[in-house]
Order: C-alpha cells, then structure tokens, then sequence
C-alpha cells in the first residue's frame, strides 16, 4: 500500500499536532535547592522543551514556580506527564489550559525575582492577592498577567 502525502498529513493532524496549548500551572518548590540542583533542571528542561519546540516562560520566587509553557496538543500533554512523572514532589497546580493561536513566549525564559524593589512591584502591588507574595492565591486571570507583565519586550532573560 502505498501512503499519499496527504494521508501522511492527516494521519499527524488526527492527534492534534496542528493545536497549539497553552498552559499555565503553578508549584511550590520543596525539593529543589536554589543553587546547581535548580540550574541542572533548569537547564534539562530548557534542552526538553527546545526538542520538543516547546517555548516557555518561569518566574521563580520565594520557593514558588509559575510557568506557561506554549505548543503542541501532543508536546504539552507529554511535558506536563514527564513534569508530573518526574518532579512530583513540587504539586504543580493548573490554573489554566487554552488553544492559542500563535506563541506568546520566545524560546525558554526564566526570570528569578527577589526582594528587590523592582521585582516588588511585580509580585506585591500588581498582582498579589495578600500582602505576601503566594502564586495560590491569586486568579488565572492575576498569574497571565503576571507573566505578560513580567517578560513582555524583555527577551534578555532567555536561559
């Protein structure tokens, strides 16, 4: 038998590769150290993510993850099995999950943000839900904008 271009093509179609997803999902880090331990898995996910043309964006702080990651129906129900497979102990939460017409993110981009008064204004005043920075308390709507705000026109934090 032989297989047509166009059979080919609606075969890949028929698991949904031609969908993108969004999904956004937060965590509290309790296993993961802050120093090579987070960069060895920062980086591992950076190398996953780029092979499977995921792109993503994470802001960690104070022991808390919040990250969107954008492709494939396929590709992201794969990332999000290995994250739950693999890294178990962090409780990744979703908060949101949306076809998307286009990517918003550029490659992976993690931003670490501390006590600065910079970053303050980020996570306490904009966003926050309490006087205390906590990614679980606040809506989907507050984490989007969070992450918009945070790496809009900033492609300088590309791990």
């Amino acid at each position: 038998m032989h297989i047509t271009t166009s059979q080919t093509s609606e075969n890949k179609k028929s698991h949904g590769e031609h969908i993108l997803i969004n999904m956004t999902y937060i965590a509290k880090n309790v296993d993961l150290d802050s120093g090579i331990e987070l960069t060895r898995a920062l980086e591992y996910w950076r190398r996953y993510f780029e092979e499977n043309n995921i792109v993503s964006a994470l802001v960690i702080s104070e022991g808390y993850f919040v990250q969107s990651f954008q492709g494939t129906r396929p590709a992201i129900n794969t990332a999000l099995e290995k994250i739950l497979d693999e890294h178990s102990t962090i409780f990744p939460n979703i908060v949101n999950i949306e076809e998307i017409e286009s990517r918003q993110w550029n490659g992976f981009l993690v931003k670490h943000l501390t006590s600065s008064a910079e970053d303050e204004a980020y996570t306490l005043k904009s966003f926050s839900a309490g006087s205390d920075y906590n990614p679980y308390l606040m809506k989907s709507t507050q984490i989007e904008s969070f992450l918009t705000a945070i790496f809009e026109d900033d492609e300088s934090n590309k791990f």
